[in-house]
């Protein structure tokens, strides 16, 4: 099943895609940083480059997608961002635009003081500890995605 990675230009990212690039059927990867994208292309994996800010950027991005892990490192990076400055306004675009696209399953990525977004009809949702290591992140990410469901997550 498909899996997009949002903020994989950020080491937590790369981490997460590095973890991921053997197990997913389709892993696709969104960034912000061109040349990060070009790297990622050259490895075989789908990329879009656009705005972290632009739900509608995301959500195109994750067409099709069953699911996204989506990495609050790159709402609060010193990256451009035109459409929200800040991170919640970010998180929640991801949110609307993972909404459009119909995603599933959510895995965040998130430092423990950010609030989770309700991605309408993602039935499966997760948090990460955004504040672990990189490689400690991806392995917990990996573990989940390899998981059949991963239940509702939590509440609003």
């Amino acid at each position: 099943m498909p899996v997009i990675v949002v903020g994989a230009d950020t080491d937590v990212g790369l981490a997460v895609v590095e973890a991921l690039s053997s197990r997913a059927a389709e892993l696709r990867a969104f960034v912000s940083d061109p040349r990060a994208g070009t790297e990622l292309k050259a490895r075989g994996i789908k990329t879009a480059v656009g705005d972290v800010s632009d739900a509608g950027h995301v959500g195109a991005a994750a067409c099709e997608c069953f699911g996204a892990v989506l990495v609050g490192a790159a709402a609060v990076d010193a990256r451009e961002r035109a459409f929200a400055d800040a991170p919640e306004a970010v998180l929640a675009g991801w949110a609307e635009g993972l909404a459009d696209a119909g995603i599933r399953r959510a895995i965040w990525v998130l430092p423990r003081a950010m609030r989770v977004p309700t991605i309408p009809h993602a039935t499966e949702v997760a948090v990460v500890d955004g504040e672990a290591p990189p490689t400690e992140i991806a392995r917990e990410v990996a573990r989940l995605d390899d998981l059949p469901s991963l239940g509702p997550g939590p509440g609003p």
